[in-house]
């Protein structure tokens, strides 16, 4: 099955409010998956403004 990024699901990460998509190692976790990366999961958003 081949996809392009156009019809990957996409959600928000709830701090820094950028856009991500699916990716095949969160295949399986995709309904958990809530922040783009590790960081934005170690940081709440009061310390990421300082790097915005």
């Amino acid at each position: 099955m081949t996809h392009n990024k156009a019809t990957l699901p996409r959600k928000t990460c709830p701090v820094c409010q950028r856009p991500f998509s699916w990716r095949k190692k969160w295949q399986r976790d995709w309904d958990n998956v809530i922040y783009c990366s590790q960081r934005c999961r170690r940081h709440p958003r009061s310390s990421l403004l300082a790097y915005d």
